[in-house]
């Protein structure tokens, strides 16, 4: 796979690169190549992802599945008291307001079904009734759990997290109290429009230093 020569190419680590099969184009962002994978035409390119890069233009490659950038992930911060989970809730409700997150996701507070259903692989003796969710694209796991950590976020009696997490949720007999939409600081991702348009472009964006 040849890639093209950058300026400062250690600007690009956490962006991906996409093999279309004739051609490699580098710089694209999660929810770009989440783009170009559900178009009929591209559903079958290969993504990489920049996991480093250093400055003579070396670059270490992660194959990242077609599913990571389908699917969504998400973090359950279980509690036995309500206000203990509005104490969770709020925490990265602000948390977000003064470090954005690194990608959209959705932040709910939800009371779960009567103890001793099996909900979202809780076991029958837990006695948790209160959980707050964080649900994001299944890609930033990495960098969720990054923002969560520098922050230093301490929430839940105990914590679960998973893509089948997410779908049980979905399915589970839980009442949403509150719910949030969070997103990153920057607009970095074009249209969906402009990143069909431009796949002809080795370089998708130019971070010069």
């Amino acid at each position: 796979m040849k890639l093209p020569e950058l300026e400062s190419p250690e600007r690009y680590a956490g962006l991906y690169v996409f093999d279309f099969g004739d051609q490699t184009a580098v710089g694209y962002t999660a929810e770009e190549i989440a783009v170009l994978l559900e178009s009929e035409r591209y559903k079958d390119g290969k993504v990489y992802r920049i996991h480093r890069a250093l400055p003579d233009g070396t670059m270490e490659l992660q194959g990242v599945p077609r599913e990571r950038f389908l699917s969504e992930e998400g973090m359950f911060f279980y509690r036995r008291d309500l206000d203990s989970a509005r104490n969770d809730f709020a925490e990265l409700d602000d948390l977000a307001r003064r470090v954005a997150p690194p990608c959209r996701m959705k932040l709910q507070l939800a009371r779960l079904a009567p103890a001793g259903s099996d909900v979202a692989g809780q076991s029958q003796a837990t006695g948790e009734t209160y959980m707050t969710v964080l649900i994001y694209p299944a890609e930033y796991t990495h960098d969720v759990s990054k923002w969560l950590s520098d922050a230093d976020f301490r929430g839940g009696d105990y914590v679960e997290g998973g893509i089948s997490l997410v779908t049980n949720y979905y399915e589970m007999r839980a009442t949403v109290l509150e719910r949030r939409q969070l997103w990153p600081a920057t607009g970095m991702s074009r249209p969906a429009e402009e990143v069909l348009a431009t796949t002809h472009l080795a370089i998708q964006r130019r971070l010069a230093g």
